[in-house]
């Protein structure tokens, strides 16, 4: 079963407020540890773990909807309407591509992709659904 995704953050407050306030999380449990601590924010059954970062990252941070070389590329979250959300943001919603709607795949569905406050891409989405049968693994 998932259980969390860590974040390395130059600044884990700015961090936490833009998930709490915006996507529902809230503080699970604080871990010190000397003079820093990790942070754990409880969403729906999904946790967000927060360090300290150190040092410098080795590539630039990405834009659009994330990195194309091997990497996570970025989080989502699926809401009921993006552009409510979007104004619910505000200055908040550094917006790095779209909104785009997909309705060619799967009518209603839409997304943007978002920087948080250190540039992680976040990616929200309305209409998302399952496809009735797959094609199997191989």
């Amino acid at each position: 079963m998932f259980h969390h995704i860590a974040i390395s953050c130059r600044d884990p407050l700015a961090i936490e407020r833009f998930y709490t306030r915006y996507f529902g999380f809230q503080r699970a449990r604080v871990i010190p540890l000397g003079a820093e601590q990790i942070v754990f924010l409880k969403g729906e059954g999904v946790y967000l773990e927060l360090f300290q970062a150190q040092g410098d990252p080795p590539a630039p941070k990405a834009d659009k909807d994330g990195p194309t070389y091997p990497a996570w590329r970025h989080i989502a979250f699926k809401v009921d309407n993006v552009d409510a959300k979007l104004a619910e943001l505000g200055d908040a919603a550094q917006v790095t591509l779209g909104p785009f709607s997909f309705d060619d795949f799967i009518p209603g569905w839409r997304t943007v992709w978002i920087s948080d406050p250190e540039g992680n891409i976040v990616e929200i989405s309305q209409g998302y659904v399952d496809q009735d049968n797959p094609p199997p693994v191989g």
